[in-house]
C-alpha cells in the first residue's frame, strides 16, 4: 500500500498502471548508478525509475551487480529449452588390433585354462570333503 502511494505521488495516476518488469542491462546498470550518486534507497528508486516489486527488485539487482559485474544483469531465458539438446558423440574405442597368436598357441592356451579349472574344481571338492570329516562335537570349555 505504500509503494502504491509513494508511485501516486511520484507519477500521479500514471504510477498506478501497469508496468514493464522485464528490463535490460544498461537500464538496469543506470538505476544502480543513480542509487550511488544520489545515495537514494532502494525503495526510493523504484518509486523513481517506476519499477514493479519495489525496492526488493533494486536490492536484487545490486547484489547480481556486486557478484557478477554488468554480465549478471542481463535478463536470463526463462523457461523450458525449446529443443533438446544435441547429445554428444560418443567416442569410440580404438580399434583392437588383431590377434597375431596363431591357432595352435590359441588351441595350446585353451588347454591349459581348461586344466586349470579342473585342478581348482578337485581341490575345492577335497576341501569340502575334509570339512564334512572334521569332527563335529563341541568343543571343551576353557574353565
Amino acid at each position: 500500500m505504500r509503494r502504491w502511494i509513494a508511485a501516486y505521488r511520484e507519477h500521479g495516476e500514471k504510477g498506478l498502471r501497469k508496468k514493464l518488469s522485464h528490463y535490460s542491462a544498461e537500464f538496469k546498470l543506470s538505476v544502480l548508478r543513480q542509487v550511488k550518486r544520489q545515495e537514494l534507497s532502494h525503495t526510493q528508486a523504484a518509486v523513481l525509475f517506476e519499477l514493479r516489486g519495489g525496492g526488493g527488485v533494486v536490492a536484487t539487482w545490486q547484489r547480481q551487480y556486486d557478484e557478477g559485474g554488468l554480465q549478471a544483469l542481463h535478463p536470463k531465458p526463462r523457461g523450458r529449452p525449446k529443443t533438446m539438446p544435441k547429445p554428444k558423440p560418443t567416442e569410440l574405442p580404438p580399434p583392437q588390433a588383431q590377434d597375431t597368436r596363431s591357432l595352435e598357441e590359441l588351441r595350446k592356451e585353451n588347454e591349459a585354462l581348461r586344466a586349470e579349472v579342473a585342478y581348482l574344481k578337485k581341490l575345492e571338492a577335497l576341501v569340502r570333503t575334509n570339512r564334512q570329516a572334521a569332527p563335529k562335537g563341541r568343543k571343551p570349555s576353557s574353565s
